[in-house]
């Protein structure tokens, strides 16, 4: 049962992320897509009762974030309001008193912004952070000039089989952790699949290099599970991006970069035991 909530949990993100750009949810939506990505992951449902509730707490948490981004927006305006009241009267006491609750309702919003932002599992970014951030024109295009990284994690399906789904999910975390290392915004974008974003002037060459020291040093750890041990590794694919590039075709370069690399090392590593 423990380990079903866990994947529910994962299941329960994915949706998050896939829904986050529709700007109605209704409940029969959200079940329609969560069943969609349950099917993704093998999940039969014969712990209904725990689904609905997974379920159930995942539309309170989105009717949670609509609300609380309502009652901000209403503060905003009226604390605007008295701005420009205060002004006009020249009443530096009002106005002070507009700066300190504008202070407090910035700190929320930042709090906000970082509960719609952030990957719950791995504490990384999520695929609504990278959409807002770096594109424009209905996210279809870049907004500004890099180099972005597309990763996925090789055999993580035999290490879901062979270990379950917590261990699976602790190998994202300590994946996660390993990508934070290196000088690059970190973003799970669903499932085992990882997007890094470089802005600091390095080259697609340079980025390789990095990735490829990096994933030399995981091979080198084992991973243990009671009496058993296992390695973990990844496949990336890295491109560079400028203004006004399609995101689609920047991925879709990078993605086939990746898939080119996932077959190369799976020539060098059989599976997980290593």
């Amino acid at each position: 049962m423990v380990e079903n909530k866990s994947i529910l949990k994962i299941i329960s993100n994915e949706t998050k992320d896939s829904i986050n750009n529709i700007s109605i949810v209704t409940p029969s939506m959200y079940d329609e897509i969560f069943h969609k990505f349950a099917t993704s992951h093998n999940l039969k449902f014969d712990e209904e009762s725990i689904t609905n509730q997974i379920i159930s707490e995942s539309i309170d948490v989105f009717q949670n974030l609509q609300q609380m981004t309502s009652e901000n927006a209403q503060q905003l305006s009226q604390n605007t309001a008295q701005a420009i009241e205060a002004i006009q009267k020249k009443d530096e006491m009002a106005l002070n008193e507009v700066m300190r609750q504008t202070q407090e309702l910035q700190k929320e919003v930042e709090k906000l912004k970082e509960s719609l932002y952030k990957d719950e599992l791995t504490s990384t970014y999520n695929r609504k952070w990278l959409h807002d951030t770096y594109l424009v024109n209905d996210m279809t295009e870049f907004k500004c000039s890099g180099v972005i990284s597309v990763i996925d994690l090789n055999y993580f399906k035999e290490i879901n089989d062979s270990y379950g789904h917590i261990v699976g999910d602790k190998v994202l975390l300590f994946i996660a952790t390993q990508f934070k290392k290196i000088d690059a915004k970190v973003i799970r974008y669903g499932g085992d699949e990882f997007i890094l974003i470089f802005e600091n002037g390095l080259s697609v060459q340079d980025i390789d290099k990095k990735l490829e020291a990096l994933r030399e040093s995981i091979l080198k750890k084992y991973l243990k599970v009671k009496d058993a041990e296992f390695k973990v590794s990844f496949s990336y694919g890295t491109n560079s991006f400028k203004e006004g590039d399609s995101f689609a075709e920047v991925i879709e370069t990078a993605d086939k970069k990746m898939y080119k690399d996932k077959t190369n090392i799976k020539k060098k590593i059989k599976g997980i035991k290593i």
